[in-house]
């Protein structure tokens, strides 16, 4: 049992709460018994599953390596404020892209939960993937990995230079679509029978006019009450929903 925060490897599974650690090491740390088994339903590769004292063992584990630790060093590589006592190193990993589905990118969005959030809501609508722009918050943050619950192990996810990224789309015969406030079409007015792509932007801020300016078009949520605008994980839902319908 490992009982030492300064113990080597526990200042390495620290290092991974950082973007700059994970990304070259190719690993990230997931937290809880549903994440660890979707990590394996998924055949992602694990380094080691982390345990702490009082924690029990899924017997679905028994084929990969255990590491027990003090609940001391468990706390100090977790980040959740209650935590059931096991997580895991887990190596990235390239998953195919789906036939049919639409395209759905990320501009610029920095709340995790609401990144999470549309991940697992894309996975659900049959996003063929998911584009994220610079500015968004990294994939692999531990609360947006929490939000995700487990969705993160079941849909291709690319970093990409936005504007370069829509042109493609483009060029490969998409529709690409900007959801916006100002100068849009009503949800409904919208035809998403061709292959299409959307965009959704930053929290407050919107999408950068740059890439509104390169969009096919735009697209707006009716509001019917008096309410200023929807959340951005909402919104998202609702058309992904309705292109995919």
């Amino acid at each position: 049992m490992i009982t030492s925060i300064q113990n080597e490897q526990v200042k390495n599974w620290r290092k991974l709460q950082t973007k700059k650690y994970r990304t070259r090491t190719g690993q990230f740390i997931i937290e809880g018994h549903h994440l660890i088994e979707e990590a394996i339903h998924s055949n992602f590769t694990m380094e080691t599953i982390i345990v702490n004292e009082q924690a029990t063992i899924s017997k679905s584990w028994s084929d990969y390596a255990i590491t027990h630790v003090s609940d001391e060093v468990f706390k100090s590589i977790t980040q959740t404020s209650t935590p059931q006592g096991v997580a895991a190193v887990v190596h990235m990993k390239e998953i195919n892209e789906r036939d049919g589905g639409p395209v759905l990118i990320l501009d610029g969005l920095q709340d995790p939960g609401n990144v999470g959030t549309i991940i697992r809501t894309a996975d659900a609508a049959g996003v063929a993937k998911i584009l994220i722009g610079k500015g968004t918050v990294d994939v692999y943050n531990d609360k947006v990995i929490r939000a995700t619950q487990g969705s993160l192990f079941h849909i291709r996810i690319e970093e990409v230079e936005t504007n370069e990224a829509v042109a493609a789309l483009q060029v490969a015969g998409y529709t690409v679509w900007a959801s916006a406030l100002e100068g849009a079409k009503p949800l409904k007015e919208i035809d998403f029978s061709q292959k299409s792509a959307l965009i959704v932007g930053n929290e407050g801020a919107g999408i950068q006019q740059t890439i509104l300016d390169k969009a096919d078009g735009k697209v707006k949520i009716p509001i019917y009450g008096q309410a200023e605008s929807l959340n951005v994980s909402v919104a998202t839902g609702i058309l992904l929903y309705e292109m995919v319908k």
